[in-house]
């Protein structure tokens, strides 16, 4: 069985797909009986699902932009 930071470190490939079947099933097997890393799983999806909602923002054209910006800051 896996243990609970070999867990953490397979999380993205789970959720990703990228898991082999063997190693899928030994994934599904801790977090089924570890309620701790069944609380990290659920909160490592939460975020997921919170950043897709966010809108994205433009970013100044770099260099110039920047340069531009710090220049006329004021601190």
């Amino acid at each position: 069985m896996l243990t609970c930071s070999q867990m953490t470190d397979l999380v993205t490939e789970y959720l990703e797909g990228k898991l082999s079947l063997q190693q899928r099933l030994r994934f599904q097997l801790h977090v089924g009986l570890c309620r701790h890393c069944r609380r990290y799983l659920s909160q490592m999806k939460m975020i997921i699902r919170a950043l897709g909602l966010l809108r994205p923002v433009s970013v100044p054209e770099l260099p110039g932009e920047l340069l531009r910006r710090f220049r006329a800051w004021k601190g």
